[in-house]
């Protein structure tokens, strides 16, 4: 396990490779972002909406994917405000929601004053996905991540939206498997680092009907084709940073978790709309050796906002800090014993990593300045 000598991002995250500078691949995008034509990406989106805006369509110009957070707000407020495009805002519900997700969510709708649209599966087959994937792949919020790209392009379909506009790619702008270059399309979101080439089907057994999946099963590419449904990231056209969506949007109604930062976080505002996702994170502290403080702190750092000494300090004092606030609602709803939950998580420790020092588990690896 070797970290970046830029940030603190090691190279057990599946994808990142480190260069002979000992620069991983997220801190190579920042240097390749430096280099682009931010001015010139901007009228590309110009196009795209003078494009859509020429179709006249008679409801929806495009869909946004919102759960009340930073990003997706700040994206919203973006094509609705600044480009006046006619916005359906789409959320996928939250089955176990906090507080400060269900106000965030309705501020985000007086804020902007747009259409929106809740879509809430079946909960008895979420929670059966969600356990198979917590079970046998240490990651439940994959059923989420499913259902979102899917539900949200179906609507499109459904509603004869011509566009369908996401965040940032996360490949690009985080370091992953799947490219080293930005690209505008998000067709192929179904395809991205969440969902590691899986459908719907690998967590079908004789417990779950075709007939209730229908929000889980992406679309054709040439169905989406035929109907003229495109997607894009706009972190493609507008140089993105979510400390500043962030920024943007606390001015408009946006509030961060009450109580601090999550245990294992050093921000209040990251993800704080749900209460199923921090386990499915710390997850990554088994497998990988790093979780929330890591990529928080490492944002920080590709945007000039924080140094590396200083993310080491912050990684150190909160990385083994353990999301228990949050254990018996993720017990409750998968349906899962706490004996279940620890043998689930021995499952999937990674040996390589961690060994046991007085009879407690200790990564092997330790960030260093």
């Amino acid at each position: 396990m070797k970290f970046c000598s830029n940030c603190v991002m090691p190279d057990t995250k599946p994808g990142i490779v480190l260069d002979d500078r000992g620069f991983c691949n997220a801190c190579r995008t920042k240097e390749i972002k430096e280099t682009i034509d931010w001015t010139a990406r901007r009228k590309e989106l110009d196009a795209i909406v003078d494009d859509i805006k020429a179709q006249n369509n008679p409801f929806y110009d495009c869909i946004v994917a919102v759960s009340g957070g930073k990003d997706s707000w700040y994206q919203a407020a973006v094509l609705a405000e600044e480009y006046g495009l006619k916005v359906l805002c789409v959320t996928l519900a939250a089955h176990v929601p906090t507080t400060e997700g269900i106000d965030n969510l309705n501020e985000m709708i007086k804020d902007l004053n747009v259409d929106h649209m809740k879509i809430t599966i079946k909960p008895s087959v979420f929670r059966k996905i969600r356990q198979k994937c917590f079970l046998r792949q240490g990651e439940p919020n994959w059923a989420e991540h499913c259902a979102m790209f899917s539900s949200v392009v179906n609507t499109a379909l459904i509603y004869d939206v011509p566009l369908v506009v996401w965040g940032e790619d996360i490949a690009f702008e985080f370091g992953g498997l799947q490219r080293a270059e930005s690209k505008p399309s998000a067709l192929a979101i179904n395809k991205s680092d969440l969902i590691k080439e899986k459908t719907i089907h690998d967590w079908l057994d004789d417990d779950i009907s075709e007939r209730d999946i229908f929000f889980y099963k992406y679309p054709d590419y040439q169905k989406l084709q035929d109907a003229g449904v495109k997607s894009i990231y706009l972190g493609h056209f507008l140089r993105w940073y979510g400390r500043q969506n962030y920024e943007f949007v606390k001015e408009r109604g946006f509030v961060g978790r009450r109580a601090g930062p999550l245990p294992g976080n050093f921000l209040d505002y990251d993800n704080i709309d749900e209460k199923l996702c921090e386990i499915n994170i710390w997850f990554k502290y088994l497998k990988f050796g790093f979780w929330r403080a890591t990529d928080q702190t490492c944002y920080d750092i590709w945007n000039d906002r924080m140094t590396r000494d200083e993310a080491v300090d912050i990684v150190n004092r909160l990385q083994d800090e353990f999301p228990g606030n949050d254990l018996n609602h993720f017990l409750r709803f998968h349906d899962i014993t706490e004996e279940q939950f620890w043998e689930t998580v021995e499952k999937f420790r990674n040996h390589d990593l961690w060994e046991k020092v007085d009879d407690e588990w200790k990564l092997k690896y330790k960030l260093e300045k």
